[in-house]
């Protein structure tokens, strides 16, 4: 079967198919892009975060709650900058209407 990494690595791919589709598509909230494209820091914050918990402190990252926090933090500001987005965008459509 697959790894976690190889699955992860590879699951990469349709993400960034996904970002290249939602940027070329003139309707996508500008705000919830920049969400799309923060996922993107997560993942790129979280890759050296977990290699130094594994390496340096021999720990899982999900067993070091202050690194852990603090990768999770670029998902959390994702996560409310795409909510952010689709909502104005939600109430651009109820005022036009």
């Amino acid at each position: 079967m697959f790894s976690k990494e190889t699955l992860f690595a590879v699951s990469l791919f349709p993400y960034l198919g996904f970002l290249w589709f939602m940027t070329k598509k003139i309707s996508t909230p500008k705000i919830a892009l920049i969400g799309f494209y923060l996922t993107l820091v997560f993942v790129a914050v979280t890759i050296p975060i977990g290699a130094y918990a594994q390496l340096k402190l021999h720990k899982s990252l999900a067993d070091v709650d202050l690194l852990h926090g603090g990768a999770e933090l670029f998902l959390t500001i994702s996560n409310i900058t795409i909510a952010i987005g689709f909502s104005q965008a939600l109430g651009k459509l109820k005022v036009d209407s």
